[in-house]
C-alpha cells in the first residue's frame, strides 16, 4: 500500500462543474505519484509543492480531463508566469469508501496548450 500525503483541500461546488457526486472534501498524493512526477517532469515537483494546494484552493481554470472521474486544474502562478496543470482523481460514490481525491500528475504547459 503506497503511503499518502495530505495536500489540502477542494471546494465541491467548483469541481462539481466537473463531477457532481464528489464525496469528500480532501486531497492527497501517494508516493507513486510523486514518484510518477518526478520521472516525467522533475523540474516540476518543486513546484508542486509549492504551489499544489494553492492551485486546488484558488484555481484559474478547471476541466474535465480525459480520465474517468477527473479533473485538469490550470492556474497560472506569478512566479516568472509559469502556467501550471494538475490532473485531479474525484472520489465518487463508485469508489471504495477509504478512496480520497487524489492528484494523479503536475507539470508546466506550454501558452499554447
Amino acid at each position: 500500500m503506497a503511503t499518502i500525503h495530505y495536500v489540502g483541500t477542494l471546494d465541491r461546488t467548483i469541481y462539481s462543474v466537473v463531477m457532481a457526486d464528489i464525496q469528500t472534501d480532501s486531497v492527497i498524493i501517494t508516493d507513486t505519484q510523486i514518484a510518477h512526477i518526478k520521472e516525467r517532469h522533475p523540474d516540476d515537483y518543486l513546484l508542486l509543492l509549492a504551489y499544489g494546494h494553492d492551485m486546488i484552493a484558488s484555481l484559474d481554470y478547471i476541466v474535465e480531463a480525459n480520465l474517468p472521474y477527473s479533473a485538469m486544474v490550470l492556474k497560472e502562478v506569478e512566479f516568472g508566469g509559469k502556467k501550471l496543470k494538475l490532473i485531479l482523481r474525484l472520489k465518487t460514490t463508485a469508489d471504495p469508501a477509504d478512496f480520497q481525491n487524489s492528484i494523479i500528475s503536475f507539470q508546466r504547459i506550454r501558452d499554447k496548450e
